[in-house]
């Protein structure tokens, strides 16, 4: 009965205990690189310490209860950090719709796996999560450089951050200063025979912690944390408001779907698994709205997190569960500790997490790209430091969007073949060359045989030259399986210029995909029955009686 209950478990939850000895230690090592990682995260995002601590409890813990990928480890990560800041500064005055838009955010997340949408975040260009996620770190480094010289950090985004530079670095606070810095040494120095034992950001906090009890007191520290369990936060929207935390819960749950998914496939080349996206979306959408109720900020998979559980033996979701669940003790028990923690040093730990988060792997090959590719990274990059995060994404995907589309417009329209007088050099059949040789010219063949799409559509017009001698027109679609909107379009203007100028229509593979599309667009509606054809040969010789009727 016991084996049957844990079985149902299992394949409700992915949460088994065949790897029980593995997954306790992985669920413990990964929580111990959390605690310091979600106390500056919550710090940074302007919420709070004690917000970072619940987000990555609340994320972690439903998002490997639910969740498809079975050693990920979830919570709070630069990159939604960020995002939270900025909704948080927005939202400032109305923190309530602050944890509504990261409800919301989670809500979408959902929404992407039932829909079955997460095999299409493989199709956000690589340019734009580079320069996006370089972008991030910029912006992470550019708001913890005042408080690890002991300032407060900015509250008015990254350009007022950026301008406050200066004058931090000028008047430091030493004692923070030397926290800082000397936190900075240690998450960038460790040994790695060290790391492996202890992570390097828990000793900064530690040893940072005990210098500024010790000697160095007047570095700030993060002061009072709420104990107990959070108070739930009740959604709040209402039609005015709707509109203002859309597109940014939007923006959270497009970068969380990404950011999971990513680490989901890194797990799987280590662990040699196949994780499920869309389970995995459902997951991380639970947790995030469980975080946003409760007043913690949004998380998603996170890699470091996830690769600390998996090289200390965590194989199943069990894992993930007991990283939450440690969280969650360490929060009841320790908070009172965690007061005493200098900012300066959750600053130097985000610093050396902003420099890793810069795509420095793809800087390092820019040269050798091509200038488009090159154009959308810095555009998405310095719009995201500058601008906006959305406008950054937005205009990143149009941009490479486009740009992708003109490079596909020049490979579709190769695969349209236009043979007007010139039949005699194109390659065909004996008995099409022997009718268009007999047609002496009055017959246009066009050759479709490929992938046609919007890109190529205004394109195919324009290939098609004007009528002179020609009687007839052969639209050919025996080699083709489909047309998208567009080309069906482009496809009806060049049957009624056609017609207009009394040229006949004659259409080759009738009852294929591609025919049966024209026919329900209405596109043949004015080419009679007799001018549909099932094959080139057939259509050929259609036309060359058409055209010699026509030139009588």
């Amino acid at each position: 009965m016991g084996s049957a209950n844990g079985s149902m478990l299992g394949a409700i939850t992915g949460v088994r205990f065949n790897n029980l000895r593995g997954d306790l230690y992985g669920g413990v090592t990964a929580a111990i690189v959390a605690l310091p990682l979600a106390l500056a995260f919550g710090v940074a995002s302007g919420v709070g310490a004690i917000a970072g601590l619940y987000g990555a409890i609340f994320v972690g813990l439903f998002a490997a209860l639910f969740g498809g990928t079975n050693t990920q480890v979830s919570g709070p990560t630069g990159p939604m950090t960020v995002v939270m800041a900025s909704i948080f500064t927005h939202f400032a005055d109305r923190p309530a719709l602050a944890f509504t838009t990261v409800m919301l955010g989670g809500a979408l997340q959902i929404a992407f796996g039932v829909l079955k949408l997460g095999r299409y975040v493989a199709f956000v260009p690589f340019t734009v999560i580079s320069g996006f996620m370089s972008g991030i770190g910029c912006i992470i480094i550019a708001i913890e450089v005042a408080p690890l010289f002991g300032h407060e950090a900015s509250k008015h985004g990254v350009l007022n951050a950026i301008e406050m530079i200066p004058a931090a670095v000028s008047n430091p606070n030493w004692d923070a200063t030397i926290v800082g810095l000397a936190t900075l040494a240690i998450v960038c120095f460790t040994p790695k025979a060290i790391a492996r034992i202890v992570p390097s950001p828990l000793i900064a906090l530690i040893v940072g912690t005990l210098a500024v009890v010790f000697f160095l007191g007047g570095a700030p520290v993060i002061g009072e944390i709420p104990t107990g369990l959070p108070t739930p936060h009740v959604p709040h929207i209402t039609l005015g408001t709707f509109s203002q935390i859309l597109m940014s819960a939007f923006i959270l749950a497009l970068l969380g779907t990404i950011d999971s998914l990513l680490t989901s496939l890194i797990a799987d080349n280590v662990t040699g698994t196949h994780h499920n996206s869309d389970k995995e979306l459902i997951g991380q959408g639970i947790g995030n709205v469980v975080a946003g109720l409760f007043g913690g900020i949004p998380g998603a998979g996170a890699t470091m997190r996830t690769m600390v559980n998996i090289r200390a033996g965590g194989r199943t979701a069990l894992s993930g569960t007991i990283h939450a669940l440690v969280l969650l003790a360490l929060v009841a028990g320790l908070a009172p500790l965690a007061e005493k923690i200098p900012l300066a040093v959750l600053a130097g730990i985000l610093l050396k997490v902003g420099y890793d988060i810069i795509d420095w792997d793809y800087l390092k090959r820019l040269k050798g790209d091509d200038i488009t590719g090159i154009a959308v990274m810095v555009t998405v990059l310095v719009l995201t430091v500058l601008v906006d995060l959305i406008m950054a994404v937005g205009v990143g995907i149009i941009m490479a969007s486009m740009l992708s589309a003109a490079r596909m417009s020049d490979e579709q329209v190769k695969n349209l073949l236009v043979i007007g007088k010139d039949w005699e050099s194109v390659p065909m059949t004996d008995v099409d060359r022997a009718v268009l040789a007999s047609a002496k010219g009055r017959i246009m063949l066009v050759h479709f045989n490929g992938a046609f799409s919007f890109c190529s559509a205004k394109r195919i017009t324009l290939a098609v030259p004007d009528f002179q001698d020609e009687k007839a027109i052969v639209i050919d679609c025996s080699d083709q399986t489909s047309f998208d909107t567009s080309s069906v379009m482009a496809i009806d203007a060049l049957v009624q210029r056609a017609l207009s100028q009394n040229v006949a229509v004659i259409v080759a593979g009738a009852g294929n995909d591609a025919v049966s599309h024209l026919e329900a667009m209405r596109v043949l509606d004015d080419v009679p029955a007799e001018n549909r054809l099932p094959t080139r040969t057939q259509a050929l010789k259609r036309a060359a009686e058409l055209a010699a009727d026509l030139a009588a």
